[in-house]
C-alpha cells in the first residue's frame, strides 16, 4: 500500500490538513502525521470576516502526530502533503524539515502544497522554476523564489500538485490523487 507524510506543525489550517489527510486515505495509501515532537499538533481554523481586512484564527481540532521529524525515514514514504496555515512558516527553519522536504524533491517524487505550504520548500530554493498555486497573499514570495504562481485551485507541474488554500479542496483533491495514483503506478 502507498504511504504519503504529512509534514506540519502547530497552527497549521484544519482544512488545509485534515482534507488532504482523509483524502489519501480514502483513495486507499497510508498516512503519516510528522511534526516537531510526538505532542498532538492544534490546528487552526482561519475565516474570511468581512470586519476583518484579513483572515481570522482560531484553535481547531488536535491531530494526532506518528513520528517526529528528526525519525523520519524518508524511505518509507511515496508522497509528501505540505498543509498551509501559519505552520510552515516556522517548520521550514528546522534541519529535519529540510532533510525530508529535499528528499522528496530530489527523487521527483509527489509533492502536495496546500496554501502557505508552499513557504516550505520555496526558502530553500526548491520553487525556482516551478509552477505553483498559492495563498495570493504570497504570490511575490513565490516569485521572488523564481515560481511562476497560477491562479487556479489545481495547478499540476510535473510531481508537483498545489492550491491556494482551502476553498479548492474539491479541484485539488482529485488533481492530488492523480498525481499521487500516477507516481505508484509507474514504479
Amino acid at each position: 500500500m502507498p504511504r504519503a507524510l504529512v509534514l506540519t506543525g502547530d497552527a497549521a489550517e484544519e482544512l488545509d490538513t485534515m482534507y488532504p489527510y482523509y483524502r489519501v486515505q480514502e483513495g486507499g495509501w497510508d498516512v503519516d502525521v510528522a511534526s516537531r515532537t510526538m505532542r498532538d499538533v492544534q490546528l487552526v481554523i482561519h475565516e474570511f470576516d468581512p470586519d476583518s481586512d484579513a483572515y481570522v484564527e482560531k484553535n481547531g481540532r488536535k491531530l494526532p502526530v506518528d513520528v517526529p521529524w528528526a525519525e523520519v525515514d524518508v524511505e518509507l514514504y511515496d508522497a509528501l502533503i505540505i498543509p498551509g496555515g501559519r505552520a510552515p512558516e516556522w517548520i521550514r527553519v528546522d534541519d529535519d524539515v529540510r532533510r525530508i522536504t529535499e528528499h522528496f524533491f530530489a527523487r521527483d517524487l509527489p509533492i502536495a502544497l496546500v496554501c502557505h505550504g508552499a513557504q516550505v520548500p520555496a526558502v530553500y530554493g526548491l520553487m525556482k522554476g516551478r509552477k505553483t498555486a498559492c495563498f495570493p497573499p504570497i504570490t511575490g514570495d513565490m516569485e521572488n523564489a523564481g515560481a511562476t504562481v497560477i491562479d487556479a485551485p489545481d495547478v499540476v507541474d510535473g510531481n508537483l500538485v498545489s492550491c491556494r488554500g482551502w476553498p479548492d479542496m474539491p479541484q485539488f483533491g482529485r488533481a492530488m490523487m492523480d498525481v499521487f495514483d500516477k507516481s505508484v503506478a509507474s514504479t
